[in-house]
């Protein structure tokens, strides 16, 4: 399928979809780095985004949130167009960003972490249950920031976002640097999550994590959607993903 033909089949889904990103672009200061991002996100599914280390998928992230100095062109969640809205109204609708740096307060403790967070939506999840998400977080729930593994904060970076109410979730590189076991926890507790009704746009490297929670992935480079691939298409396009990846 060209370039044309596949943009035209993914910008024309669904007139439903929960998020839909059209024609943006985004700057930091000066610096242009996304020229006209399309994408859909039905409610439900969890959609990644893949590419090379600077191709824009963490600007994409940030300018749903409304945290880059200028963007144009339309991200419309629901019924609503959040292109002008700041991150606070962003938020408010129910969408919630955690960030690769996982912004863990260190001189709290992990429950302190998790309690910090308002809850601007109904249906945030309870600290039991992300207890019961990250049964790691609740034999460490006294321990500081400064005394948690990377998986921990990791762990705890997502469950905080949990607690706002939010269902649109936005995690940026959540298995970055971690060890195997944290990782298959983590896609357990994606997959788990999506049963739950979330709707999770993860922008990830791991190939073989992305296909093991994913249902679509859309491929970012030079700060545009370039392809889509279908997680049932994953495997016969793995020469085509590489291609595109350089690996």
């Amino acid at each position: 399928m060209s370039e044309t033909a596949t943009q035209s089949a993914w910008a024309a889904q669904s007139d439903d979809a929960l998020l839909a990103v059209r024609g943006l672009h985004g700057w930091y200061g000066e610096s242009h780095v996304l020229h006209g991002v399309d994408f859909d996100v039905n409610e439900g599914e969890v959609v990644t985004l893949l590419g090379r280390n600077g191709a824009g998928k963490t600007s994409t992230l940030s300018a749903i949130m409304g945290l880059l100095g200028k963007r144009t062109g339309s991200v419309r969640f629901r019924d609503t167009e959040m292109i002008a809205l700041q991150p606070r109204h962003i938020a408010r609708l129910g969408i919630a960003l955690c960030p690769e740096e996982r912004g863990i307060f260190a001189s709290l403790n992990v429950e302190e972490n998790l309690m910090l967070p308002p809850q601007i939506a109904e249906g945030g999840l309870t600290v039991e249950r992300i207890y019961q998400l990250f049964p790691n977080l609740l034999e460490r729930r006294r321990s500081q920031g400064t005394k948690l593994s990377g998986g921990e904060q990791q762990m705890l970076a997502i469950g905080r976002i949990l607690r706002t109410g939010a269902k649109l979730l936005l995690l940026d590189e959540p298995t970055e640097g971690l060890a195997p076991v944290i990782v298959h926890q983590i896609g357990t507790t994606i997959r788990e999550l999506k049963k739950e009704g979330f709707t999770i746009v993860l922008v990830e490297q791991n190939l073989r994590f992305a296909a093991s929670v994913a249902d679509r992935h859309y491929v970012v480079e030079q700060g545009r959607v370039i392809d889509m691939i279908p997680n049932a298409e994953f495997d016969a396009s793995i020469g085509k993903l590489h291609g595109y990846l350089g690996v």
